[in-house]
């Protein structure tokens, strides 16, 4: 058998927006198989049953067959490498536990080069998925070793790296269910929900409305306790203490059993319970000291711990940690008791091992009970035990009094300690809240049982209420992007929370002029508008960015800013096939001519009609609310109306672009007469008449006088008919008024500082 020389990776390219392939992200790879072209699968021998070995969940791709192992189906009868490489990168991504299933192989007009795209929600997991498959593929034509569990690691790796936290991930992910667009501003948890004026941001569980006043009172826990008590939230009795005498003293005052803490605890850091000598009260300070400003003693409150999470002031779930009990058997001491009741678990870890977690993960693991805690055995001792005494049978023994075991409990809530708990985040001031509850049953108020609020925390985690070990998860992360975002009355079927208009404009030639008039005729109507185009960035009238910006980074940059209430993105080939969109959806998408195919040939593109498939991803994104402006001089163009889930606009230099239109929509629906299909009859139209603009729609016409003046003032500043007539049709469909479109284009000066002389050709 031939060794194969490695398959050549020409070109990698991250689309981080909708393109010619989705809607979503992906890695686009341009692969040269060169003598590979003329082996598929088939022809390579071993190569099948190596790859069914080393990756068994291959079988449950379905592949173009449609059916649980199309692909192996595929393979045996032979299929080409870089499909195959496409297959073997999505199933490591699945099993380093980023699940995809989306990916594409094409050829391309050089015999031997393919196009190969796979979904990946991040570029560097998306390169280090790529680097593993490239290197097994390989591995597998050339009859080589290859660690899989090892490339695996290395995957997933990047993905812990690059990753959200569980906590945004929820929320993040309910965004997604609304189809609220969600992006990172950062490489940690701060996120941003929806574009523009409209957006909110997060920081795992805070917000944008979340108080730094709210959050320092929530951080200090005898400030906390004072105001939530002032309030009538039943809190446990509690004293600073300066020094470890002064906390017996507390002690004392207060009554046994104690708990002892620093004021600004975090985590459980320094927390020390169920204290009932000067001697453990004593210690207990001297080792609380360290992680706060002060250090607290408090009244034990009995029972379990409970942790209710508020969000917009109701609480939206809670979870019981449970305390761990051990039942002896009169033979087995309590060590052994532990490990075999309790450690034999598979899921709970060392405490080592959880020590060495990080963040919300290790938070809520469950970990191994080492019985030669502190805290253990104060429990042991109050009852008399040690590690090594035998229980008799049928004995419980209490072990800890709370532990990582989360049990959910959300509907037993009693309405009074819901209540109660809301409340306690309403007067600290936080909208999104962890408060803390002891109580033997939460299911009745806490008075008569005397329980009590002992903690009210900022930027809760989620985990608890996501991945509990007993019950049912929480729908959290809906219940956040609920608060943020309630559900308006759906807008013609959509829900548009979180999005401003946004008006995309794809084309080669003369979208500049047309989005600088776009912006300006919605800034006269009293919008805050942000423009990005090959002149640059526009707030408003304001130049802000010289730099050549019809571009994904240009977009993204008008879609942070939280002053923009509309934005014109002008969009070329060449950026919609090196980056996508910079948006998922939008509200306008044009069309404007289907030139430019002589530039694209490094993207393989060689005639004029290839271009349909670049400019159509303009039409797919348009919103089902939404409109699609299209240039009806062109038949290529009109074609893609039927690719629009909204509304369509045309426009054309005279009428009988529509007569033809109509014309077609009859044959179409194969109609009779001079009435016009339905659909057809739907779509509005800008045309010019005698002297005047004709805007159609169902309604009937509205006219723009003096039309043939406003052209030849629009020719003064380097504008053409055909612009004119593309921006009057969106700022028609922005519901601008016929009277300030014409007045918007007398009073349009497109000209920059130092620029006049160029403008002409900057406008087209």
């Amino acid at each position: 058998m031939p060794v194969f020389e490695d398959i050549a990776l020409l070109r990698v390219n991250y689309l981080r927006g909708p393109s010619i392939w989705t809607y979503r992200e992906v890695l686009e790879v341009w692969l040269d198989l060169g003598k590979l072209e003329d082996f598929p699968s088939n022809k390579i021998e071993g190569f099948a049953g190596r790859l069914k070995a080393w990756l068994p969940g291959l079988i449950e791709h379905h592949c173009g067959v449609g059916e649980r192992g199309g692909f192996l189906m595929r393979l045996d009868e032979g299929t080409w490498c870089g499909h195959i490489l496409e297959h073997i990168i999505i199933e490591l991504l699945n099993l380093a536990g980023m699940p995809t299933a989306f990916g594409q192989t094409r050829s391309t007009s050089q015999p031997g080069v393919y196009r190969m795209v796979f979904r990946a929600r991040d570029e560097q997991v998306a390169r280090a998925a790529l680097r593993e498959g490239h290197r097994l593929i390989m591995a597998a034509i050339n009859d080589q070793a290859f660690d899989v569990p090892a490339a695996v690691a290395a995957i997933r790796e990047v993905i812990d790296e690059r990753y959200l936290g569980p906590s945004t991930t929820a929320i993040v992910d309910a965004a997604f269910e609304r189809r609220i667009p969600a992006f990172r501003l950062n490489d940690g948890n701060l996120v941003q929900l929806g574009y523009g004026a409209a957006q909110k941001r997060i920081w795992t569980t805070e917000t944008a409305n979340t108080s730094a006043i709210a959050e320092g009172i929530a951080n200090d826990k005898d400030m906390t306790k004072t105001l939530i008590q002032i309030c009538g939230v039943p809190v446990p009795e509690w004293q600073i203490a300066a020094s470890a005498q002064q906390a017996w003293e507390a002690a004392q005052d207060i009554g046994l059993p104690v708990v002892v803490k620093p004021s600004d605890a975090s985590r459980n850091r320094g927390v020390f319970v169920n204290l009932q000598t000067q001697e453990e009260v004593e210690a207990a300070w001297h080792a609380a000291e360290p992680h706060g400003y002060e250090v607290m003693v408090e009244r034990m409150v009995p029972g379990n711990e409970h942790r209710l999470l508020v969000v917009g002031g109701r609480v939206v779930a809670a979870a019981r940690s449970e305390s761990l009990k051990v039942t002896g058997d009169g033979v087995l001491t309590v060590q052994q008791l532990v490990q075999a009741q309790l450690n034999s678990d598979p899921h709970r870890r060392s405490a080592a091992a959880a020590e060495d977690g990080a963040g919300e993960e290790a938070a809520v693991a469950v970990q191994a009970v080492d019985v030669q805690q502190p805290d253990v055995l104060r429990e042991l001792k109050a009852q008399d035990l040690t590690p090594h005494s035998v229980p008799a049978r049928g004995k419980l023994v209490l072990i800890q009094r709370s532990s990582t075991v989360v049990v959910d409990c959300t509907d037993e809530v009693h309405p009074e300690t819901a209540e109660a708990a809301a409340l306690a985040a309403r007067v600290v001031g936080l909208d999104i809240a962890g408060v803390d509850v002891m109580a033997q049953d939460i299911a009745r108020p806490l008075a008569e049982q005397g329980g009590a609020v002992i903690e009210v925390n900022a930027g809760p985690g989620l985990l608890m209420h996501l991945r509990p070990a007993v019950g049912s998860p929480q729908p959290v992360g809906q219940a956040i992007v609920e608060y943020l975002f309630p559900t308006p009355p759906l807008q013609d079927g959509a829900d548009l929370s979180g999005r401003i208009p946004i008006i995309g404009i794809a084309g080669r030639h003369g979208t500049t002029g047309i989005a600088r008039l776009v912006g300006w005729l919605l800034h006269l109507s009293g919008r805050h508008v942000g423009v990005a185009c090959r002149q640059g960035i526009f707030l408003d009238k304001r130049l802000i960015d010289r730099r050549a910006s019809d571009h994904w980074e240009a977009g993204n940059r008008l879609l942070m800013n939280q002053q923009i209430e509309v934005a014109v993105i002008e969009n070329s080939p060449r950026s919609i096939l090196a980056e996508g969109l910079s948006y998922d959806r939008c509200h306008i998408g044009a069309v404007t001519d289907m030139a430019g195919h002589e530039e694209l040939a490094d993207y393989d593109i060689q005639e004029k009609q290839q271009m349909t498939r670049v400019l159509r991803t303009q039409v797919d994104v348009v919103l089902a609310s939404g409109v699609a402006v299209l240039n009806a001089d062109d038949e290529q163009i009109t074609a893609l109306a039927p690719l629009c889930d909204g509304a369509l606009v045309f426009y054309a230099s005279d009428a009988t672009a529509r007569q033809r239109w109509l014309q077609e929509q009859q044959a179409q629906d194969g109609q009779q007469g001079d009435e016009p299909a339905p659909d057809a009859a739907q779509a509005r139209w800008v045309l010019p008449g005698e002297s005047v603009l004709e805007l159609h729609d169902e309604a009937g016409c509205e006219r723009i006088e003096d039309w043939t003046a406003l052209c030849q003032h629009a020719a003064t500043l380097g504008l053409q008919q055909t612009q004119l007539l593309a921006a009057v049709a969106m700022a028609w469909t922005m519901g601008i008024a016929p009277e300030l479109i014409g007045a918007g284009i007398r009073t349009f000066d497109p000209r920059l500082p130092g620029l006049q002389a160029a403008r002409k050709q900057a406008l087209v």
